[in-house]
């Protein structure tokens, strides 16, 4: 979400010299503020694996990484790993919450027994989209990670400045 030409300029740096360098730092706090967040930002591609069907009352999977762009997979596999894809009739995606889930009709019968581990495949899109997309509090986090760590390149390793932390703390996914 955040340009080299972005970064530089946040950096007040003129000359070429860095920037492969610069690149790794944008790289290193998107990554960063990702997982402090656990959200997705520019669209991409997750395959989600599960163990089993879940047992909740209400037979819905959470997605992670919000927030869902869409499912495009759902598939069960058997003790033999033959795989069975679930019709878009037998679920529903409800991406009202903070994290989206899927959530399994009543009439459903659901394909069992599954493998020993990794019987279930959601395959989802996830992020704000385009770079111009992702909200500017969390571009503004990046900038200062990245002003951060090339301030302080070559002493190890480097947490989150704080008034980086401040700004992705509204967009943190908690589990409760």
């Amino acid at each position: 979400p955040v340009t080299l030409a972005e970064a530089k300029a946040h950096l007040r740096v003129d000359v070429d010299d860095d920037d492969a360098l610069i690149a790794r730092l944008i790289s290193a706090a998107r990554r960063a503020a990702e997982s402090y967040t656990g959200r997705a930002f520019v669209a991409q591609s997750w395959r989600l694996s599960l163990d089993a069907w879940p047992e909740n009352a209400n037979r819905a999977l959470e997605v992670p990484k919000p927030p869902l762009i869409a499912v495009t997979l759902v598939q069960s596999f058997d003790r033999n790993d033959a795989a069975t894809t679930l019709d878009e009739e037998s679920y529903f995606v409800d991406s009202t919450g903070v994290t989206a889930r899927i959530v399994l009709r009543e009439t459903t019968v659901l394909p069992s027994p599954l493998r020993e581990a990794n019987g279930i495949a959601v395959a989802f899109d996830a992020g704000y989209g385009s770079a111009s997309d992702v909200p500017d509090a969390i571009k503004t986090a990046i900038l200062s990670f990245v002003a951060h760590l090339y301030q302080s390149r070559g002493d190890g390793e480097v947490p989150p400045p704080f008034d980086a932390l401040a700004q992705l703390a509204p967009y943190r996914v908690v589990s409760l």
